[in-house]
């Protein structure tokens, strides 16, 4: 499948910066549209952005979404300090009301979601953020796109002079920055770069995968 026409949602994360910058790079992305609340302070002769506080609101998108062959979605919140209330309504009630408002614009877009390591598709441990995000794959894989993926990445250093936006995980990242190039030459499978996820993303997209759900090992394939 040709992937030509994207949407973003969630490009100032540190995800989201690695897919959009791959995006970008790559010849066969043609247009980009990045929906998010607050602005990127980017450019790009691809790149349409859409600032707006409510992100449910498709308005603004109604005109690009019948052409959108696929949608990135790395859009997502820390589980700390969050009531499991708090967390389902930005991670499950938010990310379904935007995709079931995609899948009814366009059932033919591949939705690409990014989850998390240790995710749980039973929704009965005892993790909370993992069960809330096995709920939300599980109900994103029956919304009735073409096609959908979960990636679930654990450990990813962010590369191009990306940094995430949330504080500590900038101080985390530039402490353990030094061996996490050579972490990732002994264990290939257990650390990935922002490049390489936002790859694998456009990857899978355009040429499928043999499951729905995406682990380490098969992210790193990529």
């Amino acid at each position: 499948m040709l992937i030509v026409n994207v949407l973003i949602y969630g490009a100032t994360g540190m995800v989201g910066q690695g897919v959009l910058l791959e995006c970008e790079r790559d010849p066969g992305v043609e247009r980009i549209v990045a929906v998010g609340r607050r602005p990127m302070g980017r450019t790009h002769a691809k790149l349409r952005e859409i600032v707006q506080p409510d992100l449910t609101d498709m308005t603004s998108l109604n005109a690009d979404l019948p052409a959108i062959d696929a949608c990135f979605f790395p859009l997502g919140t820390t589980s700390l300090g969050k009531s499991e209330e708090e967390y389902t309504r930005v991670t499950y009630d938010l990310t379904l009301a935007i995709a079931q408002q995609l899948v009814r614009a366009n059932p033919k877009m591949v939705f690409v979601y990014v989850s998390g390591r240790s995710t749980d598709s039973t929704e009965r441990g005892s993790i909370m953020c993992a069960r809330v995000k096995g709920r939300t794959e599980n109900a994103l894989l029956n919304c009735g796109f073409r096609a959908a993926y979960m990636f679930r990445p654990g450990v990813i250093m962010p590369l191009d002079g990306i940094r995430s936006a949330t504080g500590w995980y900038n101080t985390l990242y530039a402490i353990a920055r030094p061996l996490l190039p050579l972490l990732h030459r002994m264990a290939p499978t257990s650390i990935t770069t922002t490049q390489q996820v936002g790859r694998a993303m456009i990857a899978v997209a355009r040429n499928g995968y043999s499951k729905p759900v995406l682990e380490m090992v098969d992210i790193t394939r990529f």
